[in-house]
């Protein structure tokens, strides 16, 4: 069983998004919470499996919300995805910078909205190539903020290939394709370089590879 929790501060949103979700099998909505402090506080009493978290809230934002659950050692667990009116911008980037694993935005389709819990849950990132390329085209900052060697030096050369391949958006079946390994050994790889740099899932994999210089934003 999935268990979800949602924190957005307008109640007919949280109803509606629980309707949507309580009608899954496999899955739980097993609280609400109407600010990001809230929120934070019933993630570390409930330890769902993702946190559906809206990004504008008052007493305590989104975004910080995001970096208190990823700083939490004992929520390490807890997936976060940002829900947003306003599609991807520069708020969404600091999430993910923060630790969300994606965002959605609030007008999705309910099939959409179950199958990225879904995805949340696994563990993968909700972040589609051509979102990939609009992050690190727009809020990436160039020179890199940390240096390739400091950050990058533990990675083996088959870890680094397979991050710079997840940074351009692959999945692990296409990283495994075009590394020619089996999907396993790509995710190992992919595992074990999220460990090295202590990137809480893909998404933040993406930035530190782009942040560290690794891989670079094309030019506009």
């Amino acid at each position: 069983m999935i268990r979800v929790l949602l924190v957005d501060d307008q109640p007919l949103l949280r109803s509606g998004f629980r309707a949507l979700l309580d009608i899954e099998t496999d899955i739980e909505v097993v609280a609400e919470g109407a600010d990001g402090e809230e929120g934070v506080a019933l993630a570390r009493r409930l330890l769902p499996d993702v946190a559906l978290i809206d990004i504008r809230m008052p007493v305590v934002d989104g975004i910080e919300a995001t970096r208190r659950i990823a700083a939490d050692r004992a929520l390490s667990g807890v997936h976060v995805v940002i829900l947003t009116n306003y599609g991807f911008d520069e708020y969404v980037f600091h999430a993910l910078r923060a630790g969300a694993a994606g965002f959605l935005v609030k007008d999705i389709l309910p099939e959409d909205l179950v199958h990225a819990v879904r995805v949340a849950a696994r563990g993968d990132a909700l972040l589609a190539p051509s979102i990939t390329r609009k992050l690190i085209g727009r809020y990436v900052s160039r020179p890199p903020l940390v240096p390739a060697g400091t950050a990058l030096g533990t990675l083996t050369n088959r870890e680094r290939e397979a991050v710079t391949l997840v940074a351009h958006g692959l999945s692990n079946d296409e990283v495994a394709g075009a590394m020619a390994i089996s999907p396993m050994t790509a995710k190992t790889h992919v595992n074990r370089a999220m460990s090295k740099l202590h990137a809480r899932d893909r998404a933040q994999l993406v930035v530190i590879a782009y942040e560290s210089g690794l891989v670079t934003a094309p030019e506009a």
